[in-house]
């Protein structure tokens, strides 16, 4: 395992690194500023030396020496529904924080995930630099647009990844998964168990759920999947959380406007954050702590899919 050491930057909840560890990585160093995460990180990784500091304020000689760094600096500026400020955004220069401790540790590999407004063409300037500033460094850039959907996760949810590798090697993505997973196949069995969220008695199982009100962007467009289906792409807010497949389609009734069925409305509600962790292909043993639900479906929402991490894991094995 000493020569699979894996450095996690920008970590979250842990997705990206579960993958690889599952595939035989040594994770032996994370990075995680948001404080609403940290028990989460530590429960479930308590081997792990979790460095809390903004990253901003880390020096390259902090960081271990190890084979292979990942993760995905914040996305909220480069996504289509966030605000878009790109590189000029606070959150899109963190990028080059990553580009910067890559340059001085120089590993054999390293993965960067974000969203697929990455490549949309009001970022390619941005998208470029970055691209030419991992090659300026001695790497070899392989970058694709990637949907969890074709690698076991019953999702549909894009997102960009860039593998570089030293030494000229040519890394190539995985290839996808024919059959696909089902929300019957993945949440069925919780639809019984799931209760409403109450902070004074939280569910050791994470399977609650948010009752807020809805807002109009949500009743804009339909928010059910069928059991047959796949599920819509997990959010990182919990307002935005698909709705649970045991209600019926909800019923366009002008543009943009829908609603839920005529005597149906009990069964509307979101998924809970235990089945959005499912549909995410976390193992129910991986548990989420917190005291605000909205704070579950964040660190959710905001982590790689396991078993896609995984199997881009498993391929870059295939390289080393």
């Amino acid at each position: 395992m000493e020569n699979l050491r894996v450095v996690s930057l920008f970590s979250g909840a842990g997705g990206l690194d579960l993958g690889f560890k599952k595939a035989g990585f040594n994770i032996i160093y994370a990075n995680e500023y948001d404080k609403t995460i940290w028990n989460t990180f530590n429960y479930n990784f308590p081997k792990v030396t979790l460095d809390k500091r903004n990253i901003k304020d880390i020096l390259s000689s902090d960081i271990p020496n190890s084979v292979g760094i990942i993760g995905g600096p914040p996305c909220q500026s480069w996504s289509e529904a966030g605000s878009r400020g790109g590189i000029n955004d606070s959150r899109g220069k963190l990028f080059f924080e990553y580009i910067r401790i890559i340059k001085d540790k120089k590993p054999m590999f390293f993965v960067a995930e974000n969203v697929a407004g990455l490549l949309h063409k009001r970022n390619n300037d941005s998208f470029q630099l970055i691209l030419q500033s991992f090659k300026d460094i001695g790497y070899n850039i392989q970058y694709q647009l990637l949907n969890a959907s074709d690698y076991g996760v019953p999702q549909d949810r894009k997102r960009v990844f860039i593998v570089g590798f030293l030494n000229n090697i040519v890394f190539q993505f995985p290839q996808k998964h024919i059959n696909k997973i089902t929300l019957k196949d993945t949440i069925f069995d919780l639809k019984d168990t799931a209760k409403p969220y109450n902070k004074l008695i939280l569910d050791s199982n994470n399977n609650e759920y948010y009752e807020g009100s809805f807002s109009s962007m949500f009743m804009s467009r339909n928010r059910v999947r069928a059991w047959h289906e796949q599920s819509f792409t997990i959010q990182a807010g919990g307002r935005h959380a698909p709705l649970h497949p045991q209600a019926p389609k909800m019923k366009c009734i002008e543009k943009d406007r829908y609603i839920f069925e005529n005597g149906q409305e009990h069964n509307y509600r979101r998924l809970s954050v235990r089945e959005c962790a499912r549909v995410q292909s976390f193992p129910d043993d991986f548990h989420f702590s917190y005291d605000n639900i909205l704070d579950g479906y964040k660190m959710v929402g905001n982590a790689v899919p396991i078993n896609l991490s995984n199997a881009i894991a498993t391929q870059i094995l295939r390289f080393l």
